[in-house]
């Protein structure tokens, strides 16, 4: 299943059957619903994941609908650079937890015209410096040189090749000053969530690197500093992208990938049955948001959501 720092392996294989239903080559859904070509995806597919949060989410719910479906779904966990290089090589199939334009926005170009985007899904993604909400006086970035000292100088991030983690290194903390009393320590997000929550548990102050989406902000009250010269970066929007000729080899797919849209309420339910309801067993808590949200289903697959029970 999936790895995620206290998720152990990540390799699926779903049931393998063949997938037929009315499409045209495009990849709209009304296009689809609306001819009567019959095409067929490939029975197999292969999906990167990198180990955050909501990336996690998404596979899984992902590979729990293509299983249903028909799909044999394979999915490996990758770092962010090897997932582009892998990608560009043919190696898997598509990724869904593409942020751009900041996060990811050096691999892309470094190997986005090679590549097909599938879908923007979510428009909303921010990165961050949080604290816990009980840390008092600390409401700006530049308030932490105030609480070096309290703050045992250290910023407590994720992984050393993340985005985040090079917007924090390379643009934050010598822009407001903060390399100069803090060093960034750089682990993994379960790492940084096992802190985070040690500390808050203690009532002790922090600062880690988070973003939003994160199921963190459901599990405690969390403060996202304000950051008045934008040093984070704007807003950013999630994609899933595919390997070159993916559409034209999964039609169907692509169809439905172009539906796809979460909302926040949407993401952070998803985020907590994959992740906390069913920790051992992302595609479980996958599989019981599914089941509780038809509607997404449907607008996601059209006609072919017909029959579906989770």
């Amino acid at each position: 299943m999936f790895s995620h720092g206290r998720m152990i392996g990540l390799a699926a294989a779903g049931m393998s059957g063949l997938l037929l239903l009315t499409a045209c080559g495009g990849n709209s859904q009304d296009t689809a619903d609306e001819s009567q070509e019959t095409v067929e995806d490939p029975e197999e597919i292969d999906l990167a994941v990198v180990a955050w949060e909501e990336a996690i989410a998404v596979t899984a719910m992902w590979e729990v609908i293509l299983e249903e479906k028909g799909y044999d779904v394979d999915v490996t966990e990758m770092e962010p650079a090897p997932t582009f290089q892998a990608l560009e090589n043919g190696d898997v199939d598509a990724y869904l937890d593409t942020w751009l334009p900041n996060t990811h926005g050096a691999l892309w170009d470094d190997h986005g015209d090679d590549l097909e985007e599938l879908a923007v899904w979510y428009d909303n993604a921010v990165l961050t410096l949080t604290v816990p909400g009980y840390m008092e006086g600390v409401d700006e970035i530049p308030d932490l040189l105030d609480h070096a000292g309290a703050l045992g100088n250290r910023i407590v991030g994720i992984d050393p090749g993340a985005g985040l983690t090079r917007v924090t290194e390379e643009e934050a903390m010598p822009g407001y000053g903060l390399d100069e009393r803090f060093d960034l320590i750089t682990s993994s997000d379960a790492g940084m969530q096992a802190e985070l929550g040690a500390a808050i548990a203690a009532q002790e102050p922090i600062v880690v690197t988070l973003w939003r989406p994160h199921p963190a902000y459901a599990q405690h009250d969390l403060r996202d500093l304000e950051d008045p010269r934008g040093l984070m970066g704007e807003p950013e929007s999630l994609h899933a992208v595919g390997r070159s000729g993916f559409s034209e080899e999964y039609p169907v797919l692509s169809g439905w990938m172009e539906n796809w849209r979460m909302s926040d309420e949407e993401l952070s339910e998803l985020a907590v049955f994959a992740l906390e309801e069913y920790e051992d067993d992302p595609q479980a808590g996958a599989r019981v948001w599914l089941g509780a949200n038809p509607g997404f289903v449907q607008r996601t697959l059209g006609t072919a959501a017909e029959g579906l029970v989770f």
